[in-house]
């Protein structure tokens, strides 16, 4: 898992938590990496669960509404970072439509050993977008999240649903109706 994924997290919990409850979170883990990140750097996801896991116990919050925090932090971080990736879209379903084709050929342009999720497009219409996301990290509601934001971003109001199609969450059906 890229770098810039933990640093951004640790960001979070530092400016939602304070910076003792970053100590605490790496202190409680098992980290090959000592919980020093760069953004450039690749790092297990496990390090990743272990952190969000930790964190969650010691607030009380949920891991998925930890990540749905997460994702409007790390969308305007990769948006202050990479404007350009979503600079000429006009719609945000356009935008989703293409993370597949688009977004994530460019991600992979910046960060060659991004391990990122796969998003199937099943269905599209100028107001509804079925999409399954595939990946063994199971972090769908960090994607969940990350769409909201895009909406946010164009400012247009969306309804996303995700129905679960394994007990892991490892592939998961979004359906996304704009407006």
């Amino acid at each position: 898992m890229k770098g810039i994924i933990f640093t951004e997290f640790l960001e979070l919990v530092e400016e939602k938590f304070g910076l003792a409850m970053v100590d605490k979170i790496i202190t409680q883990s098992e980290l090959d990496s000592g919980g020093a990140y760069t953004a450039v750097g690749t790092y297990e996801f496990s390090e990743m669960l272990q952190l969000i896991s930790h964190l969650s116990e010691n607030t009380d919050i949920a891991i998925d509404d930890l990540l749905m925090v997460y994702s409007e932090h790390l969308f305007a971080a990769l948006i202050k970072t990479h404007p350009n990736l979503v600079d000429h879209y006009k719609d945000p379903m356009d935008l989703l439509a293409s993370i597949e084709n688009h977004i994530h050929v460019e991600v992979k342009k910046i960060y060659p050993e991004a391990q990122l999720p796969a998003f199937e497009l099943e269905e599209r219409t100028d107001t509804k977008l079925v999409m399954v996301y595939k990946s063994d990290k199971a972090l769908y509601m960090l994607g969940k999240g990350l769409m909201l934001e895009t909406f946010k971003l164009f400012k247009v109001p969306a309804n996303i649903e995700f129905e679960k199609l394994n007990e892991h969450g490892t592939e998961v059906r979004f359906t996304i109706n704009k407006g």
